[in-house]
């Protein structure tokens, strides 16, 4: 029998409202695989930790915001999602005023919002995490 190891991550979707427009929020990666590409902020769930906690801990890490409320959107697990290995995220959303700042820390390079209508290319399958919160969240 052949065991294989399957990691945890968590991936934060943080909605804000900018110019009437709702923007997410991206990192921009410091590190492989992805690197200097975009993505949501997110990593690797600590063992004995919590998701949300997880959730939180890393958004804080990567861009130094804050969040108290944040809703499980789904699981997403498709096997070469990541290349490091399989990888199974548990997505997570937020919303934030529009006061809100980001500051890349950590594993970011850079931290920015992007309108929901004009989001860059990204990595791993963010775009798919991204819309799915949209549409099951009806954000425009």
């Amino acid at each position: 029998m052949r065991i294989s190891l399957i990691f945890v991550t968590v991936d934060i979707l943080i909605i804000k409202e900018i110019d009437a427009t709702n923007s997410i929020l991206l990192i921009k990666r410091k590190n492989d695989p992805f690197k200097d590409s975009w993505a949501l902020p997110g990593g690797f769930v600590d063992e004995n930790e919590d998701l949300e906690a997880a959730a939180k801990r890393e958004l804080q890490e990567e861009t130094k915001i804050k969040i108290d409320n944040l809703e499980q959107l789904k699981a997403f697990g498709k096997p070469f999602r990541d290349t490091r290995s399989h990888v199974v995220s548990v997505a997570f959303i937020g919303f934030v005023p529009p006061e809100t700042s980001a500051f890349a820390s950590d594993d970011a390079k850079e931290a920015k919002w992007f309108s929901v209508n004009d989001l860059p290319k990204l990595a791993f399958d963010h775009d798919e995490i991204i819309n799915f919160g949209i549409l099951k969240f009806n954000i425009k």
